[in-house]
């Protein structure tokens, strides 16, 4: 004879459009993680404010969520909103390419406009002072 066994569960996939779709005050959805987690109780509770969950509503909220630094007390009782999982055919349809997540800026600066031009400043500001000072 066959049935569950307690390890066993059944998760609960929900489509990206589902998601996408629960971005208002009366039904608010967010993913972190690929679960999906339905916030709207806790969206007057959260001590970010509720802007903060809303403006995640309908999306992805990992970067943002992670970012924040959230603690250990508040990664336990975010498992109690889980409602489940990113189906997994759209997962990749939020993973952003490697290079959009870091800045980076054109290495065409050299070591003189991170060195020089800031000693320099701070010369003219000191011979200034001294000018300044002496004339007193």
């Amino acid at each position: 004879m066959e049935g569950n066994t307690a390890n066993e569960r059944t998760v609960k996939y929900y489509r990206l459009s589902e998601v996408e779709e629960r971005n208002s005050s009366k039904s608010t959805w967010i993913i972190i993680n690929y679960k999906v987690y339905d916030v709207t109780k806790f969206l007057e509770e959260h001590p970010g404010g509720e802007e903060v969950l809303r403006e995640q509503a309908g999306g992805d909220a990992t970067e943002s969520f992670e970012d924040v630094g959230h603690s250990s007390d508040a990664r336990e009782m975010a498992t109690s909103f889980v409602i489940g999982e990113l189906h997994p055919e759209d997962r990749p349809k939020i993973q952003k390419p490697p290079e959009s997540q870091v800045t980076t800026f054109p290495d065409n600066s050299s070591w003189w406009t991170n060195l020089v031009i800031p000693g320099l400043a701070a010369a003219v500001v000191t011979l200034l002072y001294r000018l300044y000072m002496s004339e007193e």
